[in-house]
Formats: C-alpha cells, structure tokens, sequence
C-alpha cells in the first residue's frame, strides 16, 4: 500500500479497501496515526501563523 493512499484513508478523501481484513488492533493503530496526523498538521498551521504575523 502506497503513503499516498494511506494518507487518502486517514484524512477521509478515499473509502477503505472493502477486502482488506478487519482487525481491531489495526483499526486502534489506524486511529491513532489519524490522530497524529491532525495534530501535526494544526501545528503547522500555528506555527506558520507566529512566522507570517511578525
């Protein structure tokens, strides 16, 4: 599985793999790096904010 397609599941922009097998330690995994995921991404936000409004 490509990074680009992963990235495409956790941000909702492409539906799961329907034949991919179901397992909840991967499903926990899965939101996790979702979570990360927006975090970090809000941080860059932030962080570019501070610079640009100096």
């Amino acid at each position: 599985m490509g990074i680009g397609k992963q990235l495409a599941e956790y941000l909702f922009l492409k539906k799961k793999d329907p034949d991919r097998p179901k397992d909840k330690w991967i499903g926990y995994m899965h939101g996790i790096n979702r979570i990360s995921l927006f975090v970090f991404i809000l941080c860059m936000i932030i962080l570019a904010y501070k610079l640009l409004r100096h």
